[in-house]
């Protein structure tokens, strides 16, 4: 698990983990230069729980965090989890179940539930089994077709392919889960077995940009690698995404739906000063301080 600057959420993430029912596990934690007190927060659970093996280091950013994590791993299997979602306590239990019956799948994900940053549920993802719906999806640069921090891998297969690269970063698990696919099955577990938080600063609204530059060089160079034929115009094509008011605005109204008023408050008052001077931030405010 890979951590930065993420106080808000990582005690939760970090419980969900120690919670588990399958119990045998090493807990490897890389601080990737945390300036809040989440490093903090870090080192205590540290001190108390002896499966977890803290790492520290300056920040060098996601591929670096990740790659420092697995040379400290040493078990059979490797599952991923970032430091803002929460595990279900029965998923460790679940995906190695399911690794040790099928010796030919490599990594198995699962379906999601999918919450707002305060904890709200907002969908169940409809993650699809089979390794080749996967497979076809990762190809169309759908990164999302085995959702990274509930990842399950096999550390010899993961190593054997080359691990993170860092010149795919903002892309680094879609380009592992295709040169893995390369090497065996991929599959999805039906059940849910993380919360994924949502953040209306998420990487896919910040970093769109670079995001599409990366993927369409991900995808050519697996076609390429795999010898397959690809249309010289196409480029990858993002789902749109809603503008940071308006997906904090929908949250506001969807926690004001459901009485979560001090959620809704939150909210509101981020949508106010996000746009200010837009009529519907002023009436999710009111409407949120008023209760209904």
């Amino acid at each position: 698990m890979p951590v930065y600057n993420a106080a808000p959420y990582v005690q939760e993430a970090v419980e969900s983990i120690l919670a588990q029912t399958f119990r045998d596990f090493e807990f490897v934690i890389v601080d990737d230069g945390s300036t809040d007190r989440g490093g903090k927060m870090l080192r205590k659970f540290a001190e108390h729980e002896p499966r977890i093996n803290l790492i520290t280091q300056p920040n060098g950013g996601i591929v670096a965090a990740l790659n420092t994590g697995l040379e400290h791993c040493r078990g059979e299997f490797i599952a991923r989890m970032d430091a803002d979602d929460v595990s279900m306590p029965e998923r460790f239990e679940r995906q190695i179940r399911y690794l040790d019956d099928h010796p030919d799948c490599v990594c198995v994900g699962s379906r999601v539930l999918a919450i707002d940053p305060y904890g709200g549920v907002l969908y169940t993802s409809d993650h699809q089994p089979d390794h080749e719906w996967i497979d076809r999806e990762l190809l169309k640069g759908v990164g999302w077709a085995v959702v990274h921090p509930v990842a399950m891998m096999r550390k010899k297969v993961l190593q054997a392919v080359g691990g993170y690269r860092t010149q795919f970063q903002w892309a680094e698990d879609m380009d592992l889960f295709l040169r893995m696919a390369e090497a065996g099955r991929l599959a999805n577990l039906p059940d849910v077995l993380l919360q994924y938080r949502q953040h209306p600063d998420s990487v896919n609204r910040s970093r769109q940009q670079e995001q599409i530059v990366v993927i369409n060089a991900v995808v050519k160079e697996a076609h390429h690698r795999r010898g397959l034929k690809m249309d010289s115009a196409w480029t990858y094509t993002p789902m749109p995404v809603l503008p940071k008011h308006k997906q904090l605005l929908d949250w506001a109204w969807k926690a004001l739906k459901e009485g979560k008023i001090p959620t809704a408050r939150k909210y509101a008052l981020a949508v106010w000063k996000t746009s200010p001077m837009n009529v519907e931030s002023w009436r999710i405010l009111y409407c949120a301080m008023r209760g209904y």
